[in-house]
């Protein structure tokens, strides 16, 4: 099926690892230009060699509003155009509630909820203006279903879905679509604890009808496909990827 992506341009937030990575691997796979955006500079770097003539680099902390609405400015200069926004970097901090400084409850925030709200509007001015655009927040299925001792990360990430179906509402008619998708448990980085321990492995997998974690490159295509023409009818649901975990009787 041909994505109609072809020289579409993107914005994709913590595209160094994980679930960005593989995002933006999987639109550049499909012809789009992809602004990539993440802290680490040497991880970026690495992906960016799998497309010089598609991806462009941009180390950007999440905590800076300024940096991160400067990231539509970095696509606009670099590609001409912008079609497609990400939010997928954020954060989650594990612990009990009553031990979390109210600093780092305020910077979970300031990540995963400020951050992307910013850049959805810096975007969306421009969006707005040319009739058409896609915004995709990569939220969780912490955000549909509080988890214990991820209080912070659970509050953000429901509020992401909140602000998705509120900001779809708004801007349907103008021709801007703006989805979320609920990942569950994928096999990435911010896994490895579980996955490197047997047991800890054994008693997550059993959570999990499917009886294993995502693999990334099954979160990719359903990406693209949201971020494609074929999709401007989508706008305001939210996405769940998770093996079935989220509506496990």
């Amino acid at each position: 099926m041909d994505l109609q992506l072809d020289g579409q341009v993107a914005i994709v937030t913590g595209a160094s690892r994980g679930l960005g990575r593989a995002a933006a691997l999987a639109l550049a796979e499909e012809g789009v230009h992809v602004v990539a955006a993440a802290r680490s500079g040497d991880a970026l770097a690495e992906l960016v060699d799998h497309y010089p003539d598609r991806m462009k680099a941009v180390t950007c902390d999440m905590e800076e509003s300024d940096a991160v609405a400067g990231l539509v400015d970095e696509a606009l200069e670099a590609f001409g155009r912008l079609d497609v926004v990400v939010n997928n970097a954020g954060i989650a901090p594990a612990g009990a509630f009553e031990d979390q400084d109210p600093r780092e409850w305020e910077r979970v925030f300031r990540i995963n909820v400020t951050a992307p709200a910013v850049l959805s509007r810096a975007a969306g001015l421009v969006m707005l203006e040319q009739g058409h655009g896609r915004i995709i927040n990569v939220a969780s299925t912490s955000g549909l279903k509080g988890k214990p001792y991820l209080v912070s990360y659970s509050a953000t990430k429901g509020a992401m879905l909140r602000m998705t179906e509120a900001l779809a509402a708004e801007w349907a008619g103008r021709g801007v679509q703006v989805v979320a998708i609920a990942p569950g448990a994928f096999d990435t980085d911010a896994q490895a604890a579980v996955t490197e321990d047997p047991e800890m492995l054994r008693r997550r997998l059993r959570k999990i009808p499917a009886g294993r974690m995502g693999r990334v490159e099954e979160f990719g295509p359903l990406v693209c496909y949201l971020a494609s023409p074929l999709a401007t009818f989508v706008t305001g649901a939210t996405f769940v990827i998770d093996g079935g975990e989220a509506h496990k009787l």
